[in-house]
């Protein structure tokens, strides 16, 4: 009875977000089924995050919402933005609140003081810091159910089976058939890449933008590509 029964730990997992533009239930509805059918793998019995902030004035019916969402295979596990009443009723629907970045806040504009520093400092400052950028490497081909994720970059000197998923908060390496799915800058970062000599993907994603299997154009399957991020549209270029 003294062993502990269980452990708290810090994890990071990525999660679908549904920003909302429209209040309409029906639509939302329509077009949600149509997108999950593009990525089935993808979605289905995923959880998803609720985003408001678009609606600040607009009412909209959560439990219908909820109930739409529930019904189309996923599983809503909280909301963000929104007004008071409508976190009080996600609460009454067991969804927490989470905060949202305020869009209003300003730039610190308070004067500071400068004072004078030596030449010997002076140079110092002027060397621009070095970021680490955590790298993992991967040898061993990725199986189907498999699913690996880097806080970096990360190379796989190996294929990726079909039904695998391989996420990086940077960019993403594959000297081998890139099959499954493969999501680069997972934490919001837009300016990773994604690299591969062989394109088989049934989803490449960056930055939470993504382009399913049907929508990549078939000279740009099987072969080499590296795939980026340009004006929130995905990017897939013959290498």
């Amino acid at each position: 009875m003294n062993s502990p029964a269980f452990e708290f730990k810090s994890g990071m997992i990525t999660i679908p977000v549904l920003n909302l533009f429209s209040s309409d239930i029906n639509a939302i509805t329509h077009q949600l089924h149509e997108k999950i059918k593009q990525a089935p793998d993808f979605f289905t019995n995923s959880s998803l995050l609720i985003d408001l902030q678009a609606l600040p004035e607009q009412e909209i019916n959560l439990a219908l919402l909820v109930d739409a969402i529930r019904n189309a295979g996923m599983f809503p596990i909280g909301i963000r933005g929104g007004t008071k009443e409508q976190q009080l009723i996600a609460n009454d629907l067991m969804l927490p609140g989470l905060s949202a970045r305020s869009s209003n806040s300003k730039p610190d504009t308070t004067e500071k003081k400068i004072s004078k520093v030596s030449p010997e400092v002076a140079d110092e400052a002027e060397k621009p810091a070095t970021a680490t950028v955590e790298t993992t490497i991967i040898t061993q081909p990725i199986r189907s159910g498999q699913r690996v994720y880097a806080k970096g970059d990360l190379i796989i000197i190996a294929q990726v089976s079909a039904g695998a998923e391989i996420l990086a908060e940077g960019n993403i390496h594959v000297y081998g058939a890139l099959r499954g799915r493969v999501l680069a800058g997972v934490q919001g970062n837009e300016n990773v890449r994604i690299f591969c000599s062989n394109l088989q993907a049934e989803l490449v994603s960056i930055a939470g933008n993504y382009r399913v299997s049907e929508d990549i154009a078939e000279s740009e399957r099987n072969t080499p590509v590296q795939i980026y991020l340009s004006k929130h549209a995905i990017i897939i270029q013959n290498i």
